[in-house]
């Protein structure tokens, strides 16, 4: 038997609760993963309580896009892993019946990838869904080039931040955005080139003061809303936008006129495909050897705390990922 964190209805952090299961036998081409520990996102707060972008099927719905563990069984035919071997979970496509939160997950095997050697649990943990839509939005959809001058928006979260480290491993130049002037020293010290706090600048006097009037080539929207209009001011003619995020759930005016490339980004339409995942496998490895890439953990709980570690993100005062261990 396994302990696995479900709900029956969609609501706050008190509708999780946890269960005994079964542990799954994998099937032809998949892995068990035994998990370690899974990292609290956006997405699960939306399944939980009924407004993600994908239809969630209750009663008794598993969340979990994220995680990390060791290689506990292999189905038929599945090569390329052992047993032992650890790991992290690449994408978890239907997380309401397999998702990370639980002491047991399997997938197919492509969609497991060797643990970043020199990251601990909880980092690795952590690592892969920030790091994968911020590679995928900047690397292979805007196609972020040294020089480049990139506006990351919520710098303090998970992609915030690994944007602002693919943009400094790159060779481009972060500017980081967040709300709160308190900020501005620990995102000076994750990498960014300058912080613009919304609590008491001008985000397009700001950014424009930051590139020579020139704006922004890129800007990373993880936030949409209303507070989009601005971003679109703050870039250059001709340069891109992508939409890669919904943390603000505040219908988006539709940008008309904008003289800019814009993208809607989902990190699914990556994640699933094993040739950028490679390519996002490898900078991710490389960045982690040279140590100029590595995921900030805000804070730990544990598979018992998992209601209070959603509160805790719902509050929004964290900065870096939300763990808990299994």
């Amino acid at each position: 038997m396994q302990r696995v964190v479900v709900f029956d209805e969609f609501g706050g952090p008190e509708v999780m609760h946890v269960v005994e299961e079964p542990v799954v036998d994998p099937a032809a081409g998949e892995v068990r993963v035994r998990i370690e520990a899974f990292a609290v996102n956006p997405l699960d707060l939306m399944m939980r309580s009924g407004t993600s972008p994908a239809p969630v099927p209750l009663p008794h719905a598993r969340l979990g896009v994220e995680g990390t563990g060791v290689v506990d069984a292999l189905g038929p035919g599945t090569t390329g892993l052992k047993i032992g071997d650890p790991v992290i979970l690449a994408a978890v496509p239907d997380p309401s019946a397999r998702g990370s939160y639980a002491a047991y997950t399997t997938l197919p095997a492509s969609q497991v990838l060797p643990r970043p050697a020199g990251l601990g649990v909880t980092e690795a943990a952590a690592v892969w869904v920030a790091y994968s839509t911020a590679y995928g939005a900047l690397v292979e959809k805007a196609g972020m080039r040294p020089g480049d001058h990139v506006l990351v928006s919520a710098a303090s979260g998970g992609v915030g931040r690994a944007a602002i480290q693919i943009a400094r491993q790159i060779g481009a130049v972060p500017l980081a955005l967040t709300r709160h002037t308190a900020r501005k020293d620990e995102l000076l010290a994750a990498g960014a080139a300058a912080v613009i706090a919304t609590d008491h600048e001008n985000v397009v006097d700001a950014v424009r003061r930051h590139t020579d009037g020139a704006g922004a080539d890129i800007v990373l929207d993880v936030v949409m809303g209303p507070g989009q209009q601005e971003l679109l001011k703050a870039a250059r003619p001709g340069g891109t936008l992508v939409a890669a995020g919904f943390l603000d759930p505040r219908p988006t005016p539709f940008p008309a006129g904008s003289p800019l490339r814009i993208f809607s980004y989902r990190s699914f339409e990556h994640t699933l495909d094993p040739a950028v995942v490679k390519r996002m496998a490898a900078f991710l490895n490389a960045g982690v050897r040279l140590g100029a890439m590595r995921p900030a953990v805000d804070k730990v709980f544990t598979l018992d705390d998992v209601v209070a570690a959603h509160r805790h993100l719902e509050a929004g005062l964290h900065s870096g990922k939300i763990v808990v261990t299994v």
